[in-house]
């Protein structure tokens, strides 16, 4: 049967571990709901904001089963446009900032990740914002990724600026412990203990210290030992400016405790969510590209989240069969056909669709029963998906390569 379009403002999804939810649209648009929402409520904050680099940034998709099964995406679809003057930026840093402080609780505490370019400028401003005596680091994130400059000494580090909001801040040092091995020995003496372990020690000052091989160390103000992701670590989604998902789990581990919650309000490919989620921490994410709200989704499959997001343009063909079974429907998408001069490329069989769900409508929220994306241990998607059948307007929503998403009643099933 052919599938008509309804009109779907926010989807929920169930599944293990704390709640969070994501939401799609301009951090300034969106900062007074979340204020409304959460206000003095949030633990981390962390903001992986533009760079201000003047460049585009770009998203490698992957289409259809053989991309996804050989790690290969060959349809570049522009992220965002890296371009605000001065001015602009500052403006745009200005508004984040003051309305990041409102959602955090008074032992909160934000991260802001910046590079050499507005690194000096975005300072004086959380001090500003923050105060000078919130200040706690000004951390290095030191990478040896990227190319060897030849008339300069080459950049091969980010800013991590943290900051508390009040000196009631919480901060545990001991959650996010190193490997000794990690640690540089500073030319120590290695020794050899009665019980046969491993130590070292060096005098300074006039004192001995010594430490245990086998024993923790504990990360200071330069974090060397976490690398920027390569282009084939099994972590990459396909976006430009990915985090390791290592170096949000130190932020998280480090400033928050079980059920805190955890804030990107620049969530791009959704790190932070997923540290967050993984380290059993509640989570809200903002951003304003819809190939954020893809790569979370797939990220976040089996969390308990909702997502809030406008409706997308377009009247893409599709097609599905519903068969009943016992307690369930059998639902197949049999159609997905991308609408004409939307995208120059052709796409054969399903390969435009990247996910889909079944589910019902219930006062205009999709409730997400089951859902299947690709991925590169499963390239191919489940031809069928099983809808219990429950309360509500039967549903289907599709996920296409090209970041939008449709919601389609199901005609030919019904809810009790």
């Amino acid at each position: 049967m052919r599938l008509e379009q309804i009109h779907v403002w926010q989807e929920e999804q169930t599944g293990r571990g704390p709640a969070g939810e994501m939401r799609l649209g301009d951090v300034r648009t969106l900062l007074p709901g979340l204020i409304e929402r959460y206000a003095g409520q949030v633990q981390v904050i962390y903001l992986d904001p533009p760079f201000r680099t003047g460049q585009t940034f770009v998203m490698r998709v992957r289409v259809g089963e053989k991309e996804w099964k050989n790690g290969a995406g060959t349809m570049a679809q522009t992220i965002y446009a890296d371009d605000l003057d001065h001015a602009a930026y500052m403006a745009l840093m200005r508004e984040t900032l003051t309305g990041a402080k409102k959602l955090l609780s008074e032992t909160g505490v934000i991260y802001l990740h910046v590079d050499y370019r507005m690194h000096p400028y975005l300072r004086l401003l959380m001090d500003e914002i923050f105060g000078e005596a919130n200040f706690l680091n000004e951390i290095i994130w030191s990478y040896q990724t990227g190319g060897r400059a030849r008339r300069f000494f080459s950049r091969k580090h980010d800013v991590i600026l943290f900051y508390r909001k009040s000196r009631h801040y919480y901060f545990n040092l001991d959650g996010v412990p190193i490997s000794r091995q990690d640690v540089r020995r500073n030319h120590m003496k290695r020794h050899v203990d009665a019980d046969g372990r491993v130590y070292r020690s060096i005098r300074s000052g006039g004192k001995l210290y010594t430490y245990y091989d086998d024993e923790p160390a504990f990360p200071g103000d330069v974090w060397d030992d976490v690398s920027h992701l390569q282009q084939k670590d099994p972590q990459r989604t396909g976006y430009d400016t990915q985090k390791p998902l290592r170096l949000l789990e130190r932020i998280i581990l480090s400033s928050s405790r079980p059920g805190d919650i955890v804030c990107d309000l620049f969530a791009g490919s959704g790190t932070t969510l997923e540290a967050a989620w993984r380290a059993g921490r509640r989570f809200i994410g903002a951003d304003m590209n819809a190939y954020s709200l893809q790569t979370t989704r797939r990220r976040m499959n089996g969390a308990s989240v909702t997502y809030t997001a406008p409706e997308c343009a377009g009247r893409p063909e599709a097609e599905a069969s519903v068969m009943p079974g016992v307690g369930f429907y059998d639902v197949k998408l049999e159609k997905y056909e991308v609408e004409p001069g939307v995208c120059a490329r052709r796409f054969a069989g399903l390969d435009a669709v990247d996910n889909w769900s079944v589910g019902y409508l219930r006062g205009g929220v999709f409730k997400s029963m089951a859902a299947d994306f690709r991925l590169r241990q499963k390239p191919a998607l489940a031809e069928v998906l099983q809808l219990p059948v429950l309360e509500g307007v039967p549903c289907l929503r599709v996920g296409d390569v090209l970041g939008r998403y449709f919601y389609y009643a199901l005609d030919g099933a019904e809810g009790d």
